[in-house]
């Protein structure tokens, strides 16, 4: 998440609470963080102050002063803690906001991005707070680990949250499955009846053995059934691949795996790989230039593709991508991490291309390369 650092006054809890530059009338304020400018904005009312002056008195009320307040919009969530620490939980302009359920999982991948924590407090009730603050007109909003179906049946109160609070926005929930192998817990998820809502699993190979070598559980077979209650009780379903070299040289039969056994599933991603967390404590053993899978990566979406399948392509550069394949590609990147580097300027995709991961900064393709003619229509 994005994180500003400023010098807090008066802050021993966290603050939590939706960005204002002073719009609201003096009833509609006590959910709010002022954020001004200078030292003469009234603060009444206002759970906390951000401010660039430093002149600024909070007559005994939490503030925070930092050096620039052009990052913050009205409408964003923050939370202020004691340290001085702001950090956005929810950004108005983003489309890749998300609720982290838990930090806790029953699986312990080989290139995840975030390491499982063992212990921790409740998230919930933070959560649903959270929730409350969104803007109504938020479009999609994930629910993310950690594993999420580890809280039980806490996950549905969250998504019956979010239905009762954003009855117009979309839920991702991003699981590795394995809880849905339980016919009466994805039969629960059914029962919210949330009108556009849907799971996202990973499966990462064809063969049993080796997704559970990937992901450090033998747990590919409930992987599966829970794929296909998901599916018995007409839930949408997505699959995600992430590409490592690991898993690049069976990308074809994986695919072809799915087109059989899976049908029903809404799409399938194929994911360049962050190297971060435990992906960089392995990154010897698991990182490839993406250039070089491209031969396995292209048959594979194709196959799907064919086949009437939706294959999407993620976290991946156009420039390095056959042209054949580019329409399929997504800025899939959560803005907060996502950059180009040099050698994108002046490139003519750039404002269609993901971009790169800030902790790929180093770990990136040699074929990088501005692309200053486009030969053919990038839409599929």
């Amino acid at each position: 998440m994005k994180q500003i650092q400023g010098t807090p006054y008066n802050i021993e809890d966290d603050v939590v609470g939706r960005i204002s530059f002073g719009k609201r009338n003096i009833f509609g304020r006590s959910n709010d963080i002022l954020v001004c400018k200078d030292a003469d904005s009234s603060s009444f009312g206002y759970l906390a102050t951000i401010t660039e002056t430093v002149a600024f008195k909070g007559k005994g009320k939490p503030y925070c002063i930092v050096e620039d307040i052009a990052d913050f919009h009205e409408g964003d969530v923050v939370v202020i803690n004691a340290k001085g620490e702001i950090i956005f939980v929810y950004e108005i302009n983003s489309n890749h906001n998300a609720l982290m359920a838990t930090e806790r999982c029953n699986h312990r991948c080989i290139m995840c991005p975030q390491p499982p924590v063992l212990q921790e407090k409740d998230k919930t009730p933070f959560n649903l707070r959270l929730i409350s603050l969104f803007d109504k007109k938020t479009q999609e909003i994930g629910i993310t680990g950690g594993e999420p179906t580890l809280i039980g049946d806490k996950l549905f109160t969250l998504v019956n949250h979010i239905k009762k609070e954003l009855p117009k926005t979309a839920i991702s929930i991003l699981s590795n499955g394995v809880k849905f192998a339980e016919k009466e817990y994805a039969m629960k998820l059914a029962m919210c009846k949330h009108p556009d809502l849907q799971i996202d699993i990973p499966l990462f190979s064809d063969i049993a053995e080796e997704h559970n070598r990937i992901v450090g559980a033998k747990t590919f077979y409930k992987t599966v059934q829970g794929l296909y209650n998901l599916a018995l009780f007409h839930q949408r379903i997505g699959l995600r691949v992430v590409i490592h070299r690991r898993t690049y040289k069976r990308l074809p039969q994986l695919a072809d795996f799915i087109y059989h056994n899976f049908p029903f599933v809404a799409q399938v991603a194929f994911m360049q790989m962050e190297t971060i967390g435990l992906a960089k404590e392995n990154f010897d053993e698991l990182w490839m230039d993406p250039y070089d899978y491209n031969i396995e990566l292209r048959e594979a979406v194709l196959l799907l593709a064919d086949r009437g399948m939706k294959p999407y392509i993620y976290n991946a550069q156009l420039c390095v991508l056959p042209e054949d394949i580019r329409c399929y590609a997504q800025q899939s990147i959560s803005d907060w991490k996502s950059i180009y580097i040099s050698e994108c300027d002046g490139c003519m995709l750039k404002g269609q291309c993901a971009g790169f991961f800030e902790s790929n900064r180093q770990a990136h393709s040699s074929h990088i390369k501005k692309i200053e003619h486009i030969s053919s229509d990038i839409s599929c």
